[in-house]
Formats: structure tokens, sequence, C-alpha cells
């Protein structure tokens, strides 16, 4: 078998068996296939699709690229959830500590931010002395111990999606159902989940531009999981505008810890609640989903899940300090407001621009081994539906390179776009397909 042969198959569009599958994918993770020759298969792929069975191949193919983790010693159903990324999105490191909280063992193994959407290890990352890279061993000790641990993926643990995922990133073909669908799925795989529940981001913000690609995405995820014996929900949610009031990765550690103390925005509580009852109801935790929300709120201003992800930073190495005091963490040399230069209620805020800003002023990766500033970001001080006066504050822009803070500024003003009309919130909670 050749990878110039696969590549050319793909090229022209044609078919490619499962053992073409499972031969790239074997001799990519040994290093035995170049990047190059992998960038032009990924864009092959991105460019001419799969079908569903090349889809389902190609993610069992990258699940068995490793080990498959073994967590029956820590619970009978172990539940899992995935989101498939956004600007802003905070959700697992609040939900994750909530769930433990309910007595659901959590093992949440998360990635790094792919093109301008943010990644949960990044951010945990801001926290001076946080380990995201544990033992399987270290990981169900975790678990055993304080119910929680939320890590990277082990070195062994899907290791194709780990080079195929960082390689996508640097190559402009993250936005693709197949490559996504076969991402999240190996991983889920691969970690261990009996349930898994997905959160599909839709919008400007998203890899998933509308609706109907969504609901497309849910369809063959949800198939994956039949053929696996994976039980999956999908949550199709809003990303049209940021979610929460922070982008970047302390910024959103701030924000979680805020979060968790009962200070939450509504539209990130509207979606740690909708993910989170169905999470319960996986795990056999309660049917009413109207009720699972209700018992997710009372956690969360009842203080116990600010105090379980106090511990689960304890637990994994992190300066408590940065948690018990946040001011403790990294700040960016700049803090540079955005005046609003007209009158008007908030219509929108393009998460795509403020995405694109993250990335410029180096929250965000444009190149796989880039190393991003944790300091930096954008903080939304008015939403959609805010009446704003001339001269009030839209934003803060936090940077560190000066000369980048005037560009920061005028795009994320650009992604504001004001009207004198009565607005009406959008929808968070697009659709359920169970």
């Amino acid at each position: 078998m050749n990878i110039i042969e696969i590549i050319a198959k793909k090229r022209d569009n044609k078919e490619l068996t499962e053992e073409e599958i499972a031969y790239f994918v074997q001799e990519y993770t040994k290093g035995n296939i170049t990047d190059y020759q992998a960038s032009a298969l990924l864009m092959a792929i991105y460019i001419n699709g799969m079908n569903e069975r090349e889809i389902k191949d190609l993610t069992i193919a990258m699940a068995y690229s490793g080990e498959i983790m073994d967590l029956s010693s820590i619970g009978d159903t172990i539940v899992d959830k995935h989101s498939t990324g956004g600007i802003g999105d905070k959700v697992t490191m609040i939900l994750m500590p909530i769930m433990a909280t309910l007595g659901i063992p959590i093992v949440k193994m998360s990635g790094r931010g792919l093109g301008i959407t943010g990644g949960t290890i990044d951010k945990m990352e801001s926290i001076q002395g946080y380990r995201t890279e544990l033992t399987r061993e270290e990981i169900i000790e975790n678990v055993k111990e304080i119910g929680i641990c939320l890590t990277g993926q082990t070195e062994n643990l899907a290791p194709a999606d780990k080079k195929i995922y960082a390689l996508r990133d640097a190559i402009a073909c993250t936005d693709n159902i197949a490559l996504i669908a076969s991402s999240i799925m190996s991983k889920k795989i691969a970690s261990g989940a009996d349930k898994i529940v997905l959160e599909v981001t839709v919008g400007k913000g998203a890899f998933m531009k509308d609706k109907e690609e969504a609901i497309e995405l849910c369809n063959i995820m949800k198939q994956i999981g039949k053929l696996t014996g994976k039980e999956t929900v999908c949550v199709i949610t809003n990303m049209n505008s940021p979610l929460g009031n922070s982008v970047g990765n302390t910024l959103e550690i701030i924000e979680t810890i805020d979060a968790l103390k009962g200070k939450i925005s509504q539209d990130v509580l509207e979606v740690v609640q909708e993910v989170g009852a169905y999470m319960m109801k996986l795990s056999g935790r309660g049917n009413n989903i109207t009720e699972n929300k209700g018992k997710i709120k009372r956690i969360i201003e009842n203080g116990t899940a600010y105090e379980k992800f106090r511990q689960l930073v304890q637990k994994q190495g992190g300066d408590l300090q940065c948690i018990n005091n946040p001011h403790k963490l990294g700040k960016a040399k700049y803090v540079v407001p955005i005046f609003a230069e007209i009158d008007g209620i908030v219509e929108s805020i393009d998460a795509e621009v403020i995405g694109s800003v993250s990335v410029y002023i180096g929250a965000g990766r444009t190149k796989k081994e880039d190393k991003i500033d944790h300091n930096v970001g954008i903080v939304i001080n008015k939403k959609i539906g805010d009446y704003v006066e001339v001269g009030e504050t839209l934003a803060y822009i936090h940077a560190n390179d000066e000369k980048k803070v005037n560009g920061a500024v005028e795009n994320v003003r650009r992604a504001y776009k004001l009207t004198s009309k009565k607005v009406t919130i959008p929808k968070t909670i697009l659709g359920i397909i169970e």
C-alpha cells in the first residue's frame, strides 16, 4: 500500500477502503508518513468529504491507534461530555465539578485550542502548577479519591487523533464534518466512556455555520455511537455570539470561578443546565430534565461545585491561591476599553471576529508549534439586548503587544452591531437530538 496512491485517490474524489484508511492512520502515527503527506490527504478529505462508512472506519482506526481505557473500576456507567468548540466556551470547567458533586464520576480528557476556538486544556494551564498530563493510574486514582479528573489525552490514548488534530489546525482543515466527527468520537471510544453527551455548536464562532450542518454532524456521531455501543445525545447550541463574558485563557478561568460562586451569565447557565441535565439522565441520576436543571442550579447556588473545583485544582498540582484570589492569576500588560461611538441596543456580536482577534493578540495558535499567551483576551462588557450610550464601554482588550492593540480595538468594535429597534435575545439552546 502506498500513501501517494491513497492521496491521489481521495484527491480524485474516490472512496477509500477500510484497509487504506487503517494504513494511513497506523503509518502516520508511527511517523512513517510525513506531515506534508498527511496534510495533502487531510486537505483532499476536507474538499471532497467522506461517506458514513469512511468516517466510521477513520474513527475506529484512530480510536484503536493506542490504548483503550478501562474505567470499570470507578463506576458502572461512565458518562462523558464533549463540545465541538466555540468562542468563550468554558462549559466543561463549570459543568464537570457540578456533575462530580452530584456523584457522577468524571473522567474528562480535553483538547487544546483549534482554529479560533479555545481549548479547555490551554485554559486550565493558566493556573500555575496545574498538571494536564497524567498517567492512566493517576486519572483513576483522582476519580476514586475526589470524583473528578480533568486532563489532556494520555500519551497513548488515540495518538493518531492527537497528531491529526494539531495538523488540522495548522492547515485550515478544522471545519469539516468527517474530520470533526472522527476526532470527537475516536477520543470518546478510546477514553472509556459508556455514554456521551455532545454539545454541537452552531454559528459564526463554530465549525458548523448552520443548523442543517449541525444536525448532519449529530446524526453521524450518533450513528458511530450506536455502532460502538455508546448511547449518544446531542445538544445543539448557538455560537453566533461569544458565550459568557470573556474570551481568553486566564480570563475564562476567572469567569469559571465567578460562575461556580453563583455569578454566572444566563447563556452559560442555560448550556450548563441543558448538557448537565442529559448527563444526569444518561447516568441514571434522574429522567426528568426540568428537575435535573433545578438540581444543577442549586449546586451552583450553594457553592459545593466551587469546592469541588478547588479539590480538582489542588489534586492536579495547581496553586490554590490562584483560585482563592483570582487576582493572583497572570494579567496582561495593557487593558484597553472599547467605547461605543453611537447610542443603541446591541443587536449582535460577531463571534468569529471576536475569536479571530483573540488569536491575533496571542490567545490562540496560528501554527501548531505556537505558544499561546494565557493572559490576553477580550472581556465582553455589553451583551446582546443591552442599551449602550456613546462613550460607554462595549468591551475590554487585554493584550501584551502594544502594536496589536489598535487593530484589536477596531475589529472588536466592528464585531458589535447596534440598532435603535427592539432586540429579541437569540435562543441559546437550538435543539436536542436523542
